[in-house]
């Protein structure tokens, strides 16, 4: 079973859809019990709205152990704010995170330019090209997607890993920020690859 862990927040029924999609024989569920994630053979943590909101509904949906867990023992994909959350802390309301990866989540600098010093606008919204560093691109959830491939963004903030061997993807606003990150069982990225 794919577990799509449902604690309240996160684009649930389209990140559903699209697993269903790309893997239409899987048995794929949106759960809200910590039973449901344990027997779980892989997990999404999925994301979206502010981290203090986010971390706050985790805790109180009594899924932050459960999660946590799966995270450390199963393979797992974090989307939009679940990759963030895999992270020390973000910036945005001083929050702490899950801690599962050394890192910090930042916000884009203001005032933000491209190289022609037009005004980039924050949030980050749209669709971007993904550059895949040479030592990701083998990953198997990388290995049939092309080069600069573009998905959909929609983020004031951003990781900033404290390991960058496990930056599995970046893309420019305007410089390069990273938006996948691969290590050990877990691959989660910062846009939404249900688009």
């Amino acid at each position: 079973m794919i577990a799509i862990i449902d604690y309240g927040m996160g684009n649930l029924n389209s990140v559903a859809k699209a697993l269903v999609h790309v893997a239409p024989d899987a048995n794929v569920k949106i759960v809200s019990s910590a039973l449901e994630i344990k027997s779980a053979d892989r997990v999404v943590l999925p994301g979206q709205a502010a981290m203090p909101d986010t971390m706050r509904a985790l805790r109180d949906s009594g899924l932050l152990e459960a999660t946590i867990a799966a995270v450390k023992s199963k393979p797992m994909m974090g989307m939009c704010l679940g990759l963030q959350m895999l992270f020390d802390h973000s910036e945005e309301g001083d929050t702490p995170c899950l801690g599962v990866f050394r890192g910090q989540v930042v916000r884009f600098s203001n005032p933000h330019a491209d190289e022609d010093g037009a005004p980039l606008k924050v949030p980050h919204m749209g669709w971007n090209p993904v550059a895949i560093p040479a030592a990701q691109k083998e990953h198997f959830l990388w290995n049939i997607v092309p080069e600069n491939s573009a998905f959909y963004f929609a983020n004031s903030y951003f990781c900033v890993p404290e390991n960058e061997a496990g930056v599995a993807g970046t893309a420019n606003y305007p410089n390069p920020f990273c938006v996948a990150y691969a290590q050990d069982n877990v691959f989660a990225v910062q846009f939404h690859p249900e688009k």
